[in-house]
């Protein structure tokens, strides 16, 4: 059977406070009821033996005995609930309370009975006569048995203290199973709350909803980092969702424009308006081209980010494999008047050749296309203990920054215009981060308006 959190959170303050009620009593019952017991038998104890010192004190010596103030004496005992009995040293009997009122001593036995019936916990006892010896000058001149239920009897008072102590532990017993529960409830009410407000929002955000966010704050640090962890969520769908949106727009974009351009050149061959001459043949076919490229990015990309994706590793110089694409992009560069050079040291690297240098290529072409004339393009090459460090840094306009947290998205480009002068079909980043990825590396981009961006991507090094 499932139950809520606040039901389990305020049965476990409950259930622990009963645990403890329950150490409490036991506790309580063997060791204060014990030395309670101990405290009342030593009483009772001297109370006897102030008796037998003021039976002693009743010898008038030559075997003679004060027997007014003896059943004075055991008048008042029994009074108090104490059967006497005296005798001299031959064993014959000065007074007896069961001879002086057998009724009353049998109605204060079964008084004792009742009492000592009363407390929980107790064996079984009876009723006895306890001897004690009485001295007069160190000398025995006789004895007294004292009668007693059981070596601790309890008088009324002493079952009055014993039942208010339970009384009491029963009074706060249950004063805090209603405070545990009160407690329990406030508690788990404050812990579900927030909750409950993180499972409205994931259903908001299962159901497509993703501007929702959680505002309220709590006092736990582990419901606030779930918290901040659902709006961080909700915050990454909807940037998703964003690019999603935008990605379906600039692949019809990519695709409509080339398509529009073969419909326009076709449809005009096909009237008669334009001859089927070389150079309109020649523009379809570019435009053919450019399709065809564009689906052979996505294909690369599709298989890049495969799980069946399969590097080819091996170790090989870093440094020249730049130098190898400089020379392949040098005449492009002096073409337009830029400045293209390799710095930094030599390095050895164990990764898929093939795949590192279509990272260099995709770098270093959107470099040559977003420099001005007269611009420069450095490759930096460095390494430490753990990676290899390669960057391409260009002097071009720079990318805005509201641009950089999406630039390796796929079809994403700060070109909003999507002009085919200047850019791509937006794949060529997303294709270096998978690669990068892929290689256990990491990619990132720094970029200011103005002054130029700088493309750095690290690979493990051997």
């Amino acid at each position: 059977m499932n139950s809520s959190l606040r039901t389990k959170l305020s049965i476990s303050y409950v259930a622990v406070a009963l645990i403890c009620i329950i150490l409490i009593s036991i506790f309580t019952t063997l060791f204060v009821y014990k030395h309670f017991e101990e405290y009342v038998k030593q009483n009772t104890e001297q109370k006897n033996r102030e008796i037998v010192t003021t039976l002693s004190g009743q010898y008038m010596g030559n075997g003679k005995w004060n027997t007014k103030v003896i059943e004075t004496i055991g008048v008042s005992s029994m009074e108090n609930g104490i059967i006497l009995k005296v005798k001299d040293i031959n064993g014959n009997i000065i007074w007896d309370a069961k001879t002086h009122n057998n009724g009353m001593c049998q109605r204060i036995i079964e008084h004792m009975s009742n009492n000592a019936s009363r407390i929980p916990g107790r064996g079984k006892s009876g009723y006895t006569e306890v001897p004690y010896t009485i001295n007069y000058n160190l000398n025995k001149v006789g004895t007294v048995e004292i009668g007693t239920y059981g070596d601790n009897y309890l008088n009324e008072h002493d079952i009055a203290f014993i039942n208010d102590l339970y009384n009491l532990l029963w009074a706060v017993g249950i004063f805090s199973l209603i405070l545990s529960l009160l407690f329990g409830t406030v508690m788990s009410k404050r812990l579900v709350s927030p909750i409950a407000r993180v499972i409205n929002t994931a259903k908001a955000i299962s159901k497509g909803f993703y501007s929702d966010r959680i505002k309220e704050k709590s006092n736990t640090r582990e419901i606030n980092q779930l918290t901040v962890t659902i709006n961080d969520l909700a915050e990454n769908m909807e940037k998703q969702e964003i690019l999603r949106k935008r990605l379906t727009g600039d692949v019809a974009h990519e695709l409509r424009t080339p398509l529009a351009t073969l419909q326009s050149h076709l449809e005009a061959m096909m009237d008669g308006i334009w001859p089927a001459d070389s150079e309109r043949l020649k523009s379809c076919h570019e435009e053919i081209v450019r399709i065809s490229k564009m689906v052979g990015d996505l294909e690369k990309l599709a298989r890049y980010e495969s799980e069946n994706f399969v590097l080819n590793m091996d170790t090989f110089d870093i440094t020249e494999l730049a130098k190898r694409q400089i020379h392949n992009f040098e005449s492009e560069f002096l073409s337009k008047g830029l400045e293209l050079k390799l710095t930094g040291a030599d390095c050895r690297v164990y990764a898929d050749k093939d795949k590192i240098s279509q990272v260099l290529v995709n770098l270093l072409s959107n470099a040559l296309k977003y420099t001005p004339e007269g611009g420069m393009v450095v490759i930096n090459i460095q390494y430490n203990d753990v990676n290899t460090e390669i960057s391409v840094t260009d002097n071009g306009p720079g990318i805005p920054g509201e641009d950089l947290p999406y630039i390796f998205e796929r079809f994403y480009r700060a070109d909003k215009s999507r002009n085919k002068l200047t850019g791509g079909s937006g794949i060529g980043l997303a294709i270096c981060k998978s690669i990068v990825l892929a290689h256990g590396g990491s990619i990132n981009v720094q970029s200011n308006i103005g002054k130029g961006t700088k493309f750095t991507f690290t690979i493990p090094k051997i």
